[in-house]
């Protein structure tokens, strides 16, 4: 929990707690009944309201509505004063089944003016709720009794009605957003709340509400001031500040641009808790902080650029709480003086640069409960940093962060000091062995991790001796060998299991009942086949479930469809599952306005493509058998717009033409069909997909010219429609409207024409694919203007699209390059390339395309240039293929070719090229194969240069000088008269028959195709 928010909850559970007292005193000694008009402005409200847990059961015409659930009268005058219907929740239970507190259980609908009835009414709570993402009614700014409202979390959207200033008694305002989206343009309507003590607009975006701090700072009785995550951007200059009786300020989470901590705030005499985690404050912890050491009780400075070390002033803050340092650049260690900061309950000072040893002091901090130490570099053995902690504080503690803290050694028996420890997390260490049995000792531990670590052996036997153990992370170790039932006697409140990339077998019987209720199950990479796991049909709660890579070849059973539809998250990706799948997925994820990712690629599937609800964000069913037309699957319910945003269907045997529906997907962000048998034209509506930054169609057997429409996918990165029959010119809006365009694939299709200049447009371009195609012309010399290949690439950033809740979708292309069909995702960042082979190109290779200094791959061979080779092509040093063979290019490789030092691939065959090869330890480590149908001389080739213009060998014939010459003059003017005959011969009717001329090409080039695709065959 953060620093401000701590305090406030303590208030706020009082507060309640308080109420929830009053409410049964009243229950109990009331004998004032309610009124009949709000009674029945209560049914009224109830009439509009959907209530699928039926929490207002008691609400009936029969009963006194005193006596209803969630409402409070008053005692003698039978006016209703108080409404609690805010979702009430398990906090733990949220963690696990997050459904519990914004699944389907929560009150919506709409809200009835009948409230308007209430004349009396104070205390309105409607937390939690969801109301579906109207605006908050207006209305309720009539309400002018009210002292308490809260309607955080309870989804509205749009502009906060500036009615609420009307409500002048009012002292508590809670209005945190979280989905949808609500705004406020200024904050105005808060002047007239001069009463207000309480204020928490988190998650609402009040970025064009520049007037927020002028218009907080005129509210003279705020106590609480929450504005997290409110794109704040700035906090402006403060003259004056009135701010008398503040306590608590929340700024968390705004990308503050402010370097430094605007002064003001260190003048705030009542202040006792400081939250200004997560924004952009840099340079040494501000010095003015002392001011507040009598007071301050919680300090949260976290996610920011502070550097230099701890200073010693803040061991001073004896009442301090609650500090969190964490994700800044603090150097150095922590010091000794900690022992000062008595009061200390959680300590935070993960992922700076700090280092160890702990201080012996800190086994002093008698009331810590929460200790976080991730990242800070100790370079001790575990078990003397257990030693370290083993203070009056250790039977007390319940969160310990140790990871990346690279410790060494084995897992001591110390761990037993701690018994009400309910959080242990040593991740990313050097730490290996097994956990011991010591660990058996901690009753009361409800969550473990020990995931990213070197753990090794088998998997514990200490495990079920955790009988509060509710999550355990053990995943990314060298866990090996077999799990069996008896590993989970006793784990009965087991919630969460992570133990994905391990080498565990589970070994159960297939009739075993599991004692636990998961509702986050993360198996990756187990072994539980070959049948399919029948333990699974016990888990109905599941949100999460990842069984990928588990030697799964059954078919799934029918009970299995019949589970939890309620979640995030379904892998059973890589294995060998066969059958098929429900026709229709129909999913309703937990979280309100959320979706779910299903992942069934890489199996044996077979069948029609399922029909998906609207509530599906990715489906990836790639690399199966799935068959038939896709029609049905993208017109499905035409009036209902679905909400994916991930389309996988590759490598499937799908066929038929792509319906005109895409209108009914406006959310997909990546499309991929390739490798499939599809035919027809693209349809028009295609266009409508203006989100689309991923398009890939790669083989299939798809013709016709692009529809102009396409040209409104301006959000477009990825567009693959390479090995189709496209025809056509390439079009110019290409470089005209898609400008963030990075890779262009369009070769292996029919597409003539130039190619449009428009295409130098695009300055983020680094794939350009218009190979095997028959595109003529000159290659345009504005190419140099793609910018992206201008410069060296060093980005390891992959390009990736949202992938559901817990991952990401990698773009992936497949390029042809040295020769090779190669699969690029994580590094296509790195990878620059320009195809523009076997097409009709003419003209010289223009000296400008050499100024693209980051070019990874060229490739122009297989068209009719002429000239020479650019001289200044060795300054493309980042070239590592270059392939201008079967052309008519003329004249001697440049020099400066040899200082290619990267060139792994290159090829100059068939050309026109003559002179000697640049020597260098590069181009002589080429094949002879790779200069062949030159007239080149000098290594790799076996033909020697001539020395002085006289060609070895050509001096004495062994016989008469005189006859040797006569002999050789005979010899020549014979050749030159024969060639001159043979030439015209055979070039004269090729150069002024046209017929004969076309033929005669026609001939050659039926003849290379054929030579050609029977190698690719």
């Amino acid at each position: 929990m953060d620093c401000s928010k701590k305090l406030g909850t303590a208030v706020l559970t009082e507060f309640l707690s308080i109420a929830a007292i009053v409410l049964c005193v009243h229950a109990a000694f009331s004998d004032a009944a309610c009124h009949e008009n709000e009674k029945q402005a209560l049914l009224a409200f109830k009439q509009d309201l959907t209530d699928p847990s039926n929490r207002l059961a008691s609400w009936t015409a029969g009963r006194d509505c005193c006596n209803w659930t969630g409402v409070v009268c008053h005692n003698r005058t039978g006016h209703v004063l108080k409404l609690h219907l805010g979702n009430l929740h398990d906090p733990n239970e949220d963690l696990v089944f997050p459904g519990k507190l914004f699944g389907r259980t929560r009150i919506g609908g709409k809200m009835n003016p009948s409230l308007l009835g209430l004349k009396h009414l104070r205390y309105l709570d409607l937390s939690g709720s969801d109301f579906g993402g109207v605006q908050i009614p207006k209305f309720l700014g009539s309400l002018q009794s009210l002292r308490y409202l809260n309607l955080s979390i309870s989804g509205f959207g749009g502009l906060i009605p500036p009615e609420l200033g009307n409500l002048t008694n009012l002292r508590y305002l809670v209005l945190e957003g979280f989905f949808p989206y609500l705004f406020s343009d200024n904050l105005q309507w808060l002047f007239n709340l001069q009463h207000l003590q309480h204020l928490d607009l988190s998650d609402i975006d009040l970025s064009k509400a520049s007037d927020w701090l002028q218009v907080t700072n005129q509210l003279p009785s705020l106590v609480t001031l929450r504005l997290s995550y409110c794109q704040l951007g700035h906090i402006p200059p403060l003259p004056n500040v009135n701010f008398s009786s503040l306590e608590i300020i929340d700024l968390s989470s705004n990308g503050l641009s402010n370097p430094f901590v605007p002064p003001w705030i260190f003048d705030l005499d009542s202040l006792v808790s400081l939250d200004l985690s997560h924004n952009a404050f840099q340079g040494q912890i501000p010095d003015s902080l002392k001011n507040l050491s009598t007071r301050l009780t919680c300090l949260n400075l976290a996610s920011n650029s502070f550097y230099s070390s701890i200073p010693d002033w803040l061991y001073s803050f004896s009442h301090l709480e609650l500090l969190n340092l964490a994700y800044n650049s603090l150097e150095g260690t922590i010091s000794d003086a900690i022992v000062n900061l008595t009061s200390l309950g959680s300590l935070n000072v993960a992922y700076n640069s700090l280092q160890g040893p702990l201080p012996s002091s800190l086994k002093s901090l008698c009331n810590l409960k929460k200790l976080y130490l991730s990242g800070v570099n100790l370079r001790q053995d575990l078990s003397k940093v257990l030693q370290a902690l083993s203070g009056c504080f250790s039977g007390g503690l319940e969160h310990l962060f140790l990871d990346d803290c690279q410790l060494f050694g084995h897992m001591a028996d110390r761990l037993g000091h701690f018994q009400n420890l309910t959080k242990l997390s040593l991740s990313k260490n050097s730490i290996y062995g097994l956990v011991t049995k010591s660990l058996a000792s901690l009753k009361s531990l409800r969550l473990l991790d020990l995931s990213k670590n070197l753990l090794n052996g088998t998997f514990p036997d200490w495990f079920g001796k955790l009988p509060e153990l509710q999550q355990l992370w053990i995943h990314s170790n060298s866990l090996h060998g077999v799990v069996s039932e008896a590993h989970f006697t006793n784990v009965t409140k087991l919630r969460v299991f992570v133990g994905s990339r391990n080498r565990l077998i589970l070994n159960v019987s297939s009739n075993w009942v599991p004692p636990f209720r998961l509702g986050v199950i993360d198996l990756s990479s187990w072994n539980f086949g070959p049948s399919f796991p029948s333990w699974l049909r016990f888990q109905k709660d599941f949100v999460y479930l990842d069984v990928s890579l588990g030697g799964i070849s059954d078919t799934i059973p029918n009970w299995f469809w019949n589970l939890s539809t309620q979640f995030f998250n379904l892998n059973m990706s890589h294995n060998q599952i066969q059958g098929k799948v429900p026709e229709v997925f129909d999913i309703s994820p937990p979280l309100v306005g959320d979706s779910a990712s299903i992942d069934l690629s890489s199996n044996l599937f077979e069948g029609s493509l399922p029909c998906l609800s609207s509530k599906v964000a990715t489906l990836d069913l790639s690399n199966n058998s799935f068959s038939g037309e896709i029609s049905h699957f993208l017109c499905y319910r035409m009036n209902e717009p679905k909400s994916l945003r991930n389309l996988r269907l590759s490598d499937n045997h799908l066929s038929g033409e792509i319906p005109d529906c895409w209108m009914n997907w406006p959310s997909l962000l990546s499309i991929d069909l390739k490798n499939n048998y599809l035919t027809g034209n693209l349809p028009g509506s295609i266009g409508s997909l203006t989100l689309l930054q991923s398009l890939h169609l790669r083989r299939n057997n798809l013709s016709g010219v692009l529809p102009d429409s396409m040209q409104n996918c301006t959000a477009l990165l990825a567009l693959d429609l390479s090995g189709n029959s496209f025809t056509g010119n390439i079009p110019s809006w290409i470089g005209e409207t898609l400008s963030n365009i990075i890779i262009t694939s369009l070769g292996s299709n029919n597409f003539r024409g130039q190619i449009p200049e428009t295409l130098c447009l695009l300055s983020y371009l680094t794939i350009l694919d218009l190979g095997h195609n028959s595109v003529s012309g000159n290659i345009p010399k504005c190419f140099m203007n793609f910018s992206a290949m201008s410069i060296k690439r060093n980005s390891s950033v992959p390009i990736s699209y949202s992938f559901g809740h817990y991952g990401q979708s990698l773009e992936i292309t497949l390029l042809m390059i040295k020769g090779i069909l190669l699969e690029y995702s994580t590094t296509l960042r790195l990878v620059t390339s320009i195809d523009l082979s076997d097409n009709n190109l003419s003209g010289i290779i223009p000296e400008e395309i050499t100024s693209l200094v980051g070019l990874f791959s060229l490739n122009l061979s297989t068209n009719h240039l002429t000239g020479h080779i650019p001289g200044t092509i060795g300054q493309m040093g980042s070239l590592e293929s270059l392939d201008l063979s079967y052309n008519q290019l003329s004249g001697e490789i440049p020099l400066s070719m040899s200082y290619l030092t990267f060139l792994s691939v290159l090829d100059l065959a068939y050309n026109n090229l003559t002179g000697k090869i640049p020597s260098g330890t590069q181009l002589q480590s080429f094949s002879a194969s790779n200069f062949a149908g030159n007239s080149l001389c000098g290594p790799p080739v076996t033909a020697n240069c001539s020395t002085n213009g006289a060609t070895p060998g050509g001096g004495d014939d062994g016989g008469d000088g005189d006859g040797g010459e006569v002999d050789w003059l005979w010899f020549s003017v014979s050749m030159g008269l024969g060639f001159v005959v043979g030439f015209w011969g055979f070039m004269g009717p090729l150069l002024f028959v046209k017929s004969w001329r076309w033929a005669y090409y026609g001939m050659l080039d039926d003849l290379w195709y054929r030579i050609y695709y029977s190698c690719l065959s």
